[in-house]
């Protein structure tokens, strides 16, 4: 991370108000149904974003430190695609064991189209996160804590800025709040540990925004769209189920593992 600069405590709190208080307003605006749906997402995804470059002009009058260069060409391959590999293994396991059905005449988006178009528009809002919470966050608490402790912690604050909208408006597979709540908390918190160690191994913002990009993209755009429910599928599938909550914590649990290659650990 030879482009990191210090980041004062003042300046992680900042960051933190200006992220809420920003997504404060499109969550309302989401949750009221005022204005269209996807371009408030896409302006709601950026606040993290915008509030680093923020942050970061404000306190230290540059944006160095975000982790702009691409890096090596493996981390950013292994961003892209350790989501296919996590998600498809977890609906294949309900799939088989007839928990849920597969269809896929269901899809229907032509395969340039899904895997290049989609690609390139997911990371435009896969982007507005990322700058924040591994372009920022990640950094920022790497230098006062541990690999494991920066994972945990930037896990759960990108999970609880994600709750209005599972709480209070159609974010969810229609199961349970609770139950939503748990295996999205648990899901984001155990690929966090992914994003966190490819965002402080690679040295670059890239290689966790493709992930990001990737893991919406595959996830809501192919594997939801293929699946039949059959009943307790919901409760299984989706970013609110548990077959990715499980697959979270076996992902957090390899690159814990491999926690000794990131420099963040104490």
């Amino acid at each position: 991370m030879n482009d990191q600069q210090p980041v004062s405590r003042s300046a992680l709190a900042t960051y933190l108000g200006l992220t809420f208080s920003l997504s404060a307003i499109f969550w309302y605006l989401v949750i009221a149904g005022k204005g269209q749906g996807q371009p408030l997402i896409l302006y709601l995804m950026w606040c993290p974003g915008l509030s680093a470059i923020i942050t970061r002009l404000l306190f230290q009058r540059n944006v160095r430190g975000q982790g702009w260069t691409p890096g090596q060409p493996r981390w950013l391959l292994l961003g892209y695609f350790l989501p296919v590999a996590y998600a498809t293994i977890a609906y294949a396991v309900v799939w088989l064991t007839g928990q849920g059905g597969v269809d896929l005449a269901r899809f229907t988006t032509p395969v340039f189209t899904f895997v290049v178009l989609g690609s390139l528009q997911s990371t435009l809002s896969a982007t507005g996160e990322e700058l924040g919470w591994r372009g920022f966050l990640v950094p920022a608490l790497a230098q006062r804590f541990s690999f494991t402790k920066t994972a945990i912690l930037s896990g759960l604050t990108w999970s609880v800025w994600h709750y209005p909208l599972i709480i209070l408006a159609n974010y969810n597979a229609g199961t349970a709040t609770w139950w939503a709540l748990l295996c999205f908390t648990t899901m984001v918190v155990g690929i966090s540990f992914a994003f966190a160690w490819l965002r402080l191994r690679s040295g670059s913002v890239w290689p966790a925004a493709l992930m990001h990009a990737s893991h919406n993209l595959y996830i809501q755009g192919f594997l939801d769209r293929i699946t039949v429910s059959t009943g307790r599928t919901p409760w299984l599938t989706t970013e609110f189920g548990a077959a990715l909550a499980v697959a979270g914590a076996i992902t957090a649990l390899l690159f814990w593992r491999r926690r000794s290659a990131v420099s963040s650990e104490q």
